[in-house]
């Protein structure tokens, strides 16, 4: 019904955006694989009264997916999205929603108007109040291959195929290409056209006082062109950009020959990677070392240095040497364990040189690429250089806390562009995937017990850095899509490029912060207050067994409304409002309504409710009522226990339970 009411909406849509002028004429780009997921961004025109808040609430966006043109006047904002082929349409679209604010009315005009044509909506007619949520589509692609991304962007008067090759550094055959254009002159303004990329447009995005939409102007950009095509651009000659671009230039160059030495010499902080189902004094096949206190450190004329057991690998015997890393870079975070240095050739080969044959999927901060390094498979992450923020927090972290719940860091790498991480592979993907539709993602369901198990394995993730590192952390950005599962479908947490140190005061702990993370999993005092406790961590972990109850996301569409009617809600609100009427699990008919039908009746009724009971106590609005994570662990560690009793008692031995859904 759904995909029927796509398909006989889109010739309204086409039709509208055919007759009425205050309407982009732009139609979205058609695709053939529903499963292709890309980063692109959209190149949204700001004015004096457009804040950061604004333009993070119609994008549904981070400040960290925000970058800015400061040469431009008036100012655009560069907004990354995950643009997605749409199974009914066949057409590139990234999703986000829409406040009405001013007054009631129209929806249609009010979004032509803000988006200035980035965005459209299915039911062209619809009338709102002031308040009220809207789902919208925005106009987005991906690439074929040619380029790194496509940014959408609306023509202005005045803009030119050449003047946009010279502003963003591409050629003018490349933008003629992306868009499909015969002849560069017959532009039409308002509509969107693709501009191809091969890094991140724009500077990062910097808010004054006043949280005006002018970025900070800062000198150093972020685009670069590779086509050789100088004769096509603007005589007058970017001289600050060029400056900032040899200054950036020369410090990556610095890290990488650093990195490249560091890497002939020693291979660090080694430890032999075992396989936790293994007898440990058995052999191991693994290639390389994972991070682990067997190795020490030590200040050596402004580096740090490290030694190491001898470590064989493919390359030979490159142990026993040293490494040396600019203090600078990595500050007194490494100062006990490092990671290994693998150069930009292995992380190129092992990838396929970035193949979308090997993408696995994109993170909060960079894509994530399948590879094998020295005959063992890895997940890597590429970031651009401008995240170095937040490629440290990771390295910070992992390479100080080691847990079997925990993703595991490998090593690193670096390039003149662009930053990597590389870590242990997740062999089924995210949880993510094999919740939330997963017969369209090639999956079968979970079994009731294999969610209670993931369940129970983050949270003994979540309680190790809450509680039992040397240095406590709060995660922020616990998700469904940054838990991962690997070939036993054990869960691992992964992501800690938004962890934050805790610090003690004297009203307890708290990490004064930027509001970060992901919509519907943010606890209500972090988006008022800014302070990231790890009962923010206990918040969204309540969503996240929301989510194994239901299988819905954290964002849901409202019960009842169809594909024309877009509002959004939190799955909090709908599993609480479900609770209020389930007062037991002998009674819980409105709670039963919410359960994954992929389960098919096959689930203990008190322990779904158990679990469901507690994920509220997760969620309660007041974080001194929440429990913490070893309260968490103990509770599900009882469920998982009754689960199993209640799988035995119905011939859970049978093929029934073990071969019907997947995850036993």
């Amino acid at each position: 019904m759904a995909a029927l009411s796509i398909s006989l909406a889109l010739p309204l849509i086409l039709f509208l955006w055919t007759t009425l002028p205050s309407a982009s004429h732009s139609t979205p780009l058609n695709c053939s694989d529903t499963t292709r997921i890309c980063t692109s961004f959209l190149a949204f025109k700001t004015s004096q009264s457009t804040t950061s808040t604004l333009i993070q609430s119609m994008f549904d966006a981070t400040p960290s997916d925000l970058t800015a043109d400061p040469a431009a006047s008036p100012g655009y904002v560069f907004v990354r999205k995950n643009c997605s082929c749409a199974a009914a349409s066949r057409m590139y679209f990234a999703n986000t929603t829409f406040t009405v604010r001013d007054h009631d009315g129209p929806v249609f005009p009010m979004i032509s108007d803000a988006y200035r044509g980035l965005a459209f909506m299915p039911n062209t007619s619809r009338r709102a109040k002031v308040g009220a949520v809207v789902g919208l589509h925005l106009l987005c692609g991906c690439s074929s291959g040619l380029w790194n991304y496509l940014m959408s962007y609306v023509m202005e008067e005045g803009d030119t195929v050449e003047s946009l090759s010279s502003r963003f550094g591409v050629s003018m055959d490349s933008i003629e290409t992306a868009n499909g254009m015969s002849d560069p002159n017959s532009i039409v303004i308002g509509d969107v056209y693709y501009i191809p990329l091969n890094s991140v447009p724009g500077q990062p995005y910097l808010v004054n006082s006043g949280d005006s939409a002018s970025p900070s102007p800062a000198p150093a950009p972020l685009f670069y062109d590779i086509s050789g095509d100088t004769g096509k651009h603007s005589s007058k000659f970017p001289y600050g950009w060029v400056i900032g671009s040899m200054g950036v230039a020369l410090f990556l160059i610095a890290v990488v020959f650093l990195s490249c030495i560091a890497f002939k010499t020693l291979h660090c902080c080694g430890r032999q990677r075992t396989n936790r189902t293994k007898d440990p004094n058995q052999p191991t096949s693994h290639k390389f070392h994972i991070l682990k206190s067997t190795s020490f450190c030590y200040p050596s004329g402004g580096y740090f240095c490290c030694r190491s057991s001898t470590v064989k690998s493919s390359a030979g015997d490159i142990g026993n040497h040293q490494i040396n890393i600019p203090k600078g870079m990595f500050a007194d975070g490494f100062n006990m364990e490092k990671p290994i240095v693998f150069t930009y050739e292995e992380i190129l080969v092992s990838t396929d040189a970035f193949s979308d044959a090997n993408l696995l999927g994109h993170g909060t901060y960079g894509s994530v690429y399948y590879g094998v390094l020295r005959d063992q498979e890895v997940a890597i992450k590429r970031m651009t250089a401008t995240k170095t923020n937040e490629f440290m927090a990771e390295m910070n972290v992992l390479c100080k806390v080691h847990h079997a719940s925990l993703v595991e860091l490998i090593g690193y790498a670096a390039s003149n562009d662009d930053l990597f991480l590389v870590y242990e592979y997740a062999q089924k993907g995210s949880l993510k995937n094999h919740l939330h539709e997963p017969q369209n993602k090639g999956h079968t369901s979970l079994s009731w017990i294999s969610r209670v198990q993931i369940a129970l394995d983050a949270a003994r993730g979540l309680e190790y850095i809450h509680e039992h590192t040397k240095t406590n952390y709060v995660h922020r950005d616990i998700k469904t899509s940054n838990i991962l599962l690997d070939g036993s479908f054990r869960a691992k947490i992964s992501d800690f490029g938004l962890a934050k140190l805790l610090v003690r005061t004297a009203d307890g702990e708290a990490s004064a912060t930027r509001v970060v993370g992901t919509f519907g999993y943010l606890a209500p005092e972090y988006l008022r207050d800014g302070f990231a406790t790890t009962k923010s961590d206990v918040y969204a972990f309540g969503v996240v067994l929301f989510e194994l109850i239901s299988g819905k996301e954290a964002t849901t569409r409202t019960e009842g409304t169809t594909m024309t009617n877009n509002e959004r809600r939190s799955l909090a609100s709908i599993m609480l409002g479900a609770l209020k009427n389930s007062p037991n699990s002998m009674s819980m008919a409105s709670l039963k309504e919410h359960i994954d039908p992929n389960l098919v009746d096959l689930y203990p009724h008190d322990c779904v409710f158990k679990t469901a009971m507690l994920a509220k106590q997760c969620v309660d609005d007041d974080p001194v009522l929440r429990p913490d994570m070893k309260q968490v662990v103990i509770s599900l560690s009882h469920i998982l226990l009754s689960s199993v009793e209640w799988e035995a008692a119905l011939a859970g031995n049978s093929q029934v339970f073990s071969g019907l859904v997947q995850g036993r």
